[in-house]
């Protein structure tokens, strides 16, 4: 069984997720590939995870962070998703996929990293959920575009935190994709699970990768996210209903 990476923190504020922090093949599992392909977006969020754990620290947040390559198996698909388990990743075939025991991909990686999650969440009562991604800022196949955004804000039909966050970053002069560089009403597995079904406001926050690819770049996001994160929950705190 896998165990996710959990910083502690103040409870009642934000809560960070990172489901594609890692680019880690544990043992066991032979996906057939070029080791050097670990080091490619389809492996791994770069810079997420660094950026991760500089705003839970910054902002005295808990966070989980996965611990296994969403080659091995994706914790941000639901579990009857095709690409759960990909068998060709932005054209890169991955041969060890082919035929494997699904059921216990499941039960090895992903089931445990929702428990936690859902357990984290219910202890720390949060105000806000903040999965924190990157992504590449072109395609290597298809012939696709470059990507013009520097950040992106994703959320599917709950919008609470999602109109705060696009407003606040393009105050700060920074190109913000709405629901681009994809659609979060597609690709919103882990905060459709964990927060809208919940009624817990929610956003993915997508940083262009070559932009975090360094401690200067985490850093600076780091400056420009941490208050962003900040006034969105305490917006969202000072809406929510007073216990009678």
């Amino acid at each position: 069984m896998s165990v996710p990476d959990i910083l502690p923190g103040k409870p009642g504020g934000v809560l960070l997720i990172c489901d594609h922090a890692s680019s880690l093949v544990p043992e066991g599992v032979d996906l057939g590939i070029d080791p050097a392909l670990l080091d490619k977006h389809i492996a791994i969020d770069i810079g997420a995870a660094p950026l991760t754990r500089a705003l839970a620290a910054r902002l005295e947040a808990p966070a989980i962070l996965a611990t296994v390559s969403r080659l091995v198996i994706d914790l941000h698909r639901q579990p009857d998703h095709p690409s759960l388990i990909p068998a060709v990743s932005d054209g890169h075939a991955i041969p060890g996929n082919d035929g494997v025991d699904r059921f216990e991909r499941i039960a090895r990686f992903h089931a445990p990293y929702h428990r936690a999650l859902a357990a984290l969440i219910r202890s720390e009562r949060p105000t806000l959920l903040a999965s924190i991604h990157s992504f590449t800022p072109q395609l290597e196949s298809g012939g696709a575009a470059e990507r013009p955004w520097q950040a992106g804000i994703l959320s599917n039909r709950d919008r609470r935190a999602a109109d705060l966050a696009v407003a606040l970053l393009e105050k700060a002069g920074i190109v913000t994709g709405d629901n681009q560089p994809y659609s979060g009403r597609i690709l919103n597995a882990t905060l459709n699970r964990h927060g809208e079904a919940a009624g817990l406001p929610s956003l993915a926050i997508e940083i262009r990768n070559d932009l975090i690819r360094d401690k200067a770049g985490v850093a600076h996001w780091t400056d420009i996210l941490a208050p962003i994160l900040v006034e969105i929950s305490n917006i969202l705190a000072s809406r929510r209903p007073s216990a009678t």
